[in-house]
């Protein structure tokens, strides 16, 4: 049976934003799959693992048959990938294997029954409903994601808090030793609501959103959040539980400010971190009047230090980081000048932005 007929990026594109989420070893075989609808124009492909669903629309002269079938989502987009660009695809089905034909290439792959594939249903309507831009969303995403936890006892944060209140989103993270803040408007007024979504979601959406004023439509329903963007719906469970109150860790009143360059910063701790002990990662920080000394040593008793001009007057402090929460921070801003709050050696440090109040990072002190 002939099932459509379309060029290599005509299919490779809407399968590449629903694979990402596929598992490679699943319990259910069939979760390694992707699910594949054709209905006279209209090709839809799904993919799950049960607690995200991915699901993308596109609609071109595709000829052949309807039906519906599941392969190997992995498999498929190898085979794709493998191929010329822009060389026109023959898909055809016949007694349960799905042959992919492409010039003088032949690969016929095992499927499995459309029926049996899980899916999510999303409700009709949420508890709240609004509109961001792709590109903000995504920068906001990008300012508090990297302080998750990563596989924590406590579940809840293994994940990214978000919080509608007014017109305002807000995104916390926290792994316990650091915690990033960020904050956007919103251009509808909207009740308090506040989810936690998973990681895996988080680090999904980062991959798929663009960087431009295309809207992203986000809808919380119960225990799922729905976002939709382009051709692409995107479903996710929540994480059940209660994050930590954010706003008691950020620190009020540090009475000491220090204005560093962002990029000096961040060479000269990438520089410093080469020598730190890979197990503990701590390098140590001495603020003085006008500058900044890094240094780090490990077991083998090699030593970095390192040097720079800042602005800052009054009593120092030296303070010892783990210099990948460091890196981290300094990775995912873009602005030129760091503001830097701290009190003493046994005290968080505050991370800001120059006359922006949106974003707010905390760091832990650690013993070197």
């Amino acid at each position: 049976m002939h099932l459509l007929t379309t060029t290599r990026d005509a299919l490779l594109a809407p399968l590449q934003s629903v694979a990402g989420i596929v598992e490679k070893r699943h319990t259910l075989p069939i979760l390694s799959n992707v699910l594949i609808e054709k209905r006279g124009e209209q090709l839809t492909m799904l993919a799950t693992d049960i607690e995200i669903q991915i699901r993308t629309t596109t609609a071109s002269d595709l000829g052949g048959e309807d039906a519906s079938l599941t392969v190997a989502a992995r498999k498929l987009q190898d085979i794709l990938r493998a191929l010329p660009e822009g060389v026109d695809i023959h898909l055809t089905l016949d007694d349960k294997r799905l042959t992919v034909k492409a010039g003088k290439s032949r690969f016929a792959l095992q499927t499995l029954p459309a029926t049996d594939y899980p899916r999510m249903n999303p409700p009709e309507e949420g508890s709240a409903c609004f509109s961001v831009s792709q590109k903000a969303f995504k920068r906001q995403l990008a300012q508090a994601s990297y302080s998750m936890a990563q596989q924590d006892i406590r579940y809840y944060l293994n994940g990214l808090l978000m919080v509608v209140d007014g017109a305002e989103l807000r995104m916390a993270a926290t792994d316990g030793h650091r915690l990033a803040f960020a904050t956007s408007p919103l251009e509808t007024t909207l009740e308090h609501a506040e989810v936690i979504l998973p990681r895996k979601t988080v680090l999904e959406l980062s991959r798929q959103l663009a960087d431009t004023d295309d809207l992203l439509e986000i809808t919380l329903a119960g225990n799922q959040a729905i976002f939709r963007f382009g051709a692409t719906e995107f479903v996710t469970k929540l994480i059940d539980g209660k994050f930590p109150d954010y706003e008691r860790v950020i620190p009020q009143g540090h009475p000491k400010l220090a204005k560093i360059q962002r990029a000096p910063l961040l060479s000269a701790l990438q520089r410093v971190a080469i020598l730190t002990n890979e197990k503990f990662r701590g390098v140590r920080l001495v603020f003085d009047n006008g500058s900044l000394r890094i240094s780090s040593s490990n077991s083998e008793q090699e030593e970095a230090v390192e040097e720079l001009e800042i602005d800052f007057n009054g009593e120092g402090a030296d303070i010892g980081f783990n210099v990948t929460y460091l890196l981290d921070v300094l990775n995912n801003v873009s602005d030129d000048i760091i503001e830097w709050r701290f009190n003493d050696g046994n005290s968080s440090a505050l991370l800001t932005l120059p006359g922006n109040d949106s974003f707010k990072y905390v760091v832990m002190p650690m013993r070197i």
